[in-house]
């Protein structure tokens, strides 16, 4: 009787440890469930962006697989500059992607597109070269024209020819429809590039009113629409690392001299000085500013939301610029 009652205490006790254990391990799955801290997200590629001059003290997260490095640009004769030395960028094993970029001046951008102009012709020839040692080269020219299209796709076709079986990535403004006319149509652009960076930020800019760098829904739209674009092999979607501050009040401006006068009236301004003959007022005011910025929880809900929509591919600019945490929460395939 004494040992049937003992193995019941014991059956009792190991359920009772079941029971326990399970709701442990239950509850902990509840958790991680809530809290994106505990969670993790997988991509066959993690792109960070990079500038050549922070090559030699880059230290690189484990889980990035390629680097687009910066610094080559176009000089006023459309002549390829500011190269990096690929060799300057120490102790990273993953792949390496020229990246060549025209941000500024879309006069010189349309010079460089026309193949009527020997400009065009001689660019391709330094792109090709410059490419070499690396294991890429990226195209990130975001002011061509839109009547430019056709000789931007022919000159991203030269390219290709030109550097053969490396890729050619391309880096894009985000849209979320097809436009009428456009130099980075979508369709077009995919039958020409390896791999296709859509730049899904600057939903709001500096000079826009203040809001997210990418909302969650406008970047959920930018990628399906890229995603039936491009298809999973081809499409990188980019991501923010960065922020942005707006204030409501900015005084740079040129003024009338009856807007000085009313603005001195409401500012109480008392004192005038003269530096050499010419009146200066200084004055004080309250400015609000709104600041829109991405941390490790953004950045990893964004990740993950294109993820489980089928984008295995990423990219972000630009490293150094994000929350550290971050790498505790993306791992490669």
């Amino acid at each position: 009787m004494k040992t049937t009652s003992f193995v019941l205490r014991q059956f009792l006790f190991v359920c009772a440890f079941f029971l326990l254990t399970l709701f442990h391990f239950s509850a902990a799955s509840a958790s991680d469930a809530e809290n994106p801290a505990n969670q993790s997200v997988s991509f066959s590629e993690i792109w960070g962006y990079l500038y050549g001059s922070e090559g030699e003290s880059f230290s690189a997260p484990s889980s990035v697989s390629d680097i687009g490095y910066f610094g080559a640009g176009l000089d006023l004769s459309g002549r390829l500059t500011g190269v990096p030395a690929r060799s300057s960028l120490k102790g990273f094993e993953g792949r390496v992607h020229l990246v060549v970029a025209e941000v500024s001046n879309r006069a010189l951008t349309h010079l460089c597109m026309d193949p009527a102009l020997p400009l065009r012709n001689q660019l391709i020839s330094d792109l090709v070269a410059a490419a070499k040692y690396y294991d890429g080269l990226q195209i990130d020219f975001e002011l061509v024209l839109p009547e430019d299209d056709k000789y931007f796709f022919s000159f991203l076709q030269e390219l290709k020819r030109g550097i053969g079986t490396k890729p050619l990535s391309v880096a894009i403004p985000a849209r979320t429809r097809k436009l009428k006319r456009d130099a980075y149509d979508y369709q077009r652009i995919a039958k020409v590039a390896d791999r296709v960076i859509v730049m899904a930020y600057d939903e709001h800019w500096s000079g826009s009113t203040p809001g997210p760098i990418a909302s969650m829904d406008w970047g959920k739209r930018v990628g399906t629409w890229a995603l039936s674009c491009f298809g999973p092999e081809r499409l990188v979607m980019g991501l923010p690392f960065y922020g942005r501050a707006w204030a409501d009040v900015n005084p740079a401006k040129a003024y009338r001299h009856p807007t000085l006068q009313c603005l001195m009236e409401e500012k109480g301004v008392q004192t005038i000085e003269r530096v050499d003959g010419i009146p200066r007022f200084t004055y004080t005011q309250d400015v609000n500013v709104t600041v829109y910025y991405e941390d490790a929880t953004s950045t990893f809900t964004r990740s993950r939301m294109y993820r489980e929509a089928g984008i295995p591919k990423i990219a972000f600019w630009k490293l150094g610029q994000e929350d550290p945490a971050i790498w505790d929460r993306l791992f490669l395939e």
